[in-house]
């Protein structure tokens, strides 16, 4: 998906364009899907595409949603050394969005922790994906 900048702008608030189009991240504890427990399907904010379901949702206490696994083939992964730091960034597969980080320290099966600004994401209840 290609849009330039001022048509991102456009569609996406302030906050939502810092996030997502300029690899921002929100305060921790202030998201308002954080304690979402509805059943359901989070989609990208800026292309809507479905990336993770309510299954794979869990309480990690870090300050963000926290998936163990998204949709498969729905997110991709980067190299992020900013900030001093080595982590995986994980972006929107379908029009490059930030989305967070993910890491080695989640639940089994997985072991993996989807660190996910709740500012780059729409929540559907509406809709039940399987992430298999």
């Amino acid at each position: 998906m290609k849009k330039t900048e001022q048509e991102w702008r456009q569609q996406l608030t302030e906050e939502q364009y810092r996030v997502t189009r300029q690899k921002g991240t929100e305060y921790p504890f202030s998201g308002s899907l954080l304690h979402n427990k509805a059943t359901g399907c989070y989609h990208c904010i800026c292309c809507q595409q479905p990336l993770f379901d309510s299954a794979d949702k869990f309480d990690s206490g870090c300050g963000w949603p926290s998936f163990s696994k998204a949709i498969k083939g729905q997110v991709k992964y980067e190299k992020d050394h900013s900030h001093g730091m080595n982590r995986i960034e994980i972006l929107c597969q379908h029009c490059d969005a930030h989305l967070g980080h993910v890491f080695d320290d989640g639940p089994a099966p997985t072991g993996q922790r989807y660190c996910v600004n709740s500012v780059s994401l729409l929540f559907n209840a509406d809709v039940k994906i399987s992430a298999e």
